[in-house]
């Protein structure tokens, strides 16, 4: 089977081509493909620990299943602009600053999520948070975020900011803000953004209240990262 190989940014250096076709086996996978461009060109090894894949123009695990026809892109962390910001914060989250940092003259739109530490939870009034993360892998995924968000859509820049430590009340956590030129990509690809940071990136919450504190149980993991469980 034959599949199409769209490169971005520095890889398209180390390719020398901006696409290619390759011809491989019925029930060949991306890890597949990955390992026939690391056999090519040894300078691909440097970007395998942040390489995020797109399939059809949707974020793929490395060992999903291709099909002949298939559009498989490449993208290097900084694909689109080294102007993404993907970042974890002890420092309170300052907006203003982000946002000048997002806008550009070509954007139409910019669309902000601003997740703010509310004063209540289960009936029960909230002191204050606290954040954790396992953070090399939570910077990691949420650079797999940003880079699947320029696959699915026409976005200019990202950034994604995580605060970690000690909020109180009205504070931000996270902010996320996203310009394009036109409003439909950017509301969809922060939407989007969001609910995927929710379920993929390892972060917790323990909310403190007069009587005691609890570890906000979250949502369920995405499907492709949940532990399999045994059969019973």
């Amino acid at each position: 089977m034959q599949v199409k190989v769209l490169f971005f940014g520095q890889l398209k250096d180390v390719v020398g081509a901006a696409e290619d076709r390759v011809e491989l086996p019925e029930g060949a996978s991306v890890d597949d493909l990955v390992a026939h461009y690391r056999k090519r060109f040894p300078r691909w090894e440097q970007f395998r620990p942040s390489l995020a894949v797109a399939v059809n123009q949707e974020y793929a695990e490395s060992g999903a299943r291709l099909r002949g026809g298939d559009e498989v892109a490449f993208l290097p962390p900084v694909s689109g602009g080294a102007s993404d910001r993907v970042e974890l914060t002890r420092a309170p989250i300052v907006a203003q600053e982000i946002l000048a940092g997002v806008k550009a003259p070509a954007d139409g739109a910019v669309v902000v999520f601003d997740g703010i530490v509310r004063d209540h939870s289960g009936g029960r009034q909230t002191l204050y948070l606290d954040y954790e993360a396992y953070e090399p892998m939570a910077l990691r995924q949420m650079e797999e975020i940003a880079a699947e968000l320029r696959a699915r859509w026409r976005v200019d820049r990202v950034a994604l900011v995580h605060r970690l430590g000690r909020l109180h009340i009205g504070e931000t956590s996270v902010l996320i803000a996203v310009s394009a030129a036109h409003r439909d990509h950017a509301f969809e690809a922060c939407r989007h953004a969001i609910e995927r940071l929710k379920r993929v990136v390892p972060i917790w919450k323990k909310e403190y209240f007069a009587d005691g504190a609890v570890w906000a149980e979250g949502e369920r993991p995405a499907a492709e990262i949940a532990f399999p469980r045994r059969p019973s």
